[in-house]
């Protein structure tokens, strides 16, 4: 997107409209890293005047589960019931060349021509979490655009990967039939984030496998210390099977039911409240990270340091804050 034809204003108003094609430029611009692009980028944000909220809803779960293929039958299930989705798609990016597949949209080939649905895969680069670095702003662009539900599917790496849980209203995590007995299900981390566990798979010869893992997994949640902002009976562990279709309404009328009780109970403000200051704080640290970086002397010092600790010379520590020191002077250390 050029200076030429980008005027904030009228890009955030197409959006608004719900202009797909101003939507998708729009998450394309957000994504860049380009100094101009991130200017734009901020004018655009400002210039959204919509408050529109969508269901956030972040999908985890170990490769190979069936998070594509859920997500496809899931989002079906919603636009036929007269809902608009956007799928958030993340790529993991290759370590050495930094590519990413992209095939998301190829996966989900029905959903992907549905006219009420709109699917953005993006790659994870080197961002960490099992999200893309600007995947929140693209979040918000998909609420401006009037899309009901954003699902934001997540790379797939396993229990580390809980930075969808800082940008979502609902947190569900997909296992397979005995992917687990009950000791995997108390484990800290993206276990007890999670506000949904959904045992895919749950068909044909892998239907009774379901039943049980799912039943291991109900009684291992009932085990977690409670958390304020569920109601009782939640979180919840069901069965769904993305090839049968079976169990996805149920799954959608609970979502919906713990929707309504956090809103009705003030925890869905809290949250979104909570998650903007989180990302406040993310988006200092890397501002004033980015700044270090590009201030030459601070990036002397760091390139000395470096070299000192690689010799032996100094602690990492020590090192660290002399280059801060070097960038903020010592009357602000």
């Amino acid at each position: 997107m050029s200076k030429q034809d980008f005027v904030p204003g009228e890009t955030a108003r197409q959006i608004e409209q719900g202009n797909r094609r101003a939507l998708a430029r729009a998450i394309t611009l957000v994504e860049s890293a380009h100094p101009a692009h991130r200017a734009q980028a901020t004018e655009l944000l400002e210039a959204l005047c919509s408050d529109r909220q969508a269901i956030r809803i972040g999908m985890s779960g170990t490769p190979g589960v069936g998070k594509s293929t859920f997500i496809e039958s899931f989002g079906l299930e919603l636009v036929e019931s007269g809902l608009r989705v956007a799928v958030l798609a993340v790529d993991p990016s290759s370590a050495r060349s930094g590519g990413s597949i992209l095939g998301d949209k190829t996966r989900m080939d029905h959903l992907s021509r549905h006219p009420s649905a709109f699917i953005r895969p993006s790659p994870s680069q080197t961002y960490l979490g099992g999200v893309a670095r600007r995947t929140r702003e693209a979040t918000a662009l998909c609420e401006a655009a009037g899309f009901d539900v954003v699902l934001i599917e997540t790379v797939g790496v396993g229990q580390s990967e809980t930075m969808v849980a800082e940008m979502a209203d609902l947190f569900v995590l997909l296992l397979a039939p005995a992917g687990g007995d009950e000791l995997q299900g108390v484990k800290r981390g993206i276990m007890e984030m999670a506000d949904f566990i959904l045992i895919n798979k749950a068909d044909g010869d892998l239907k009774a496998t379901a039943t049980r893992t799912c039943a291991e997994y109900a009684g291992a949640l009932r085990l977690l210390r409670k958390r304020a902002q569920d109601p009782d009976g939640f979180p919840k562990a069901l069965m769904v099977s993305a090839i049968e279709g079976n169990g996805l309404r149920q799954s959608w009328d609970e979502m919906q039911a713990l929707v309504a009780w956090r809103k009705q109970n003030g925890v869905w403000e809290d949250t979104r409240a909570d998650q903007n200051a989180f990302w406040f704080n993310a988006e200092l640290r890397h501002a004033l990270l980015t700044r270090l970086e590009n201030d030459p002397e601070a990036s002397a010092a760091s390139a000395a340091m470096q070299k000192a600790i690689c010799a032996g010379q100094i602690a990492p520590s020590v090192a660290a804050e002399r280059v801060v020191q070097s960038f903020l002077g010592p009357d602000k250390i």
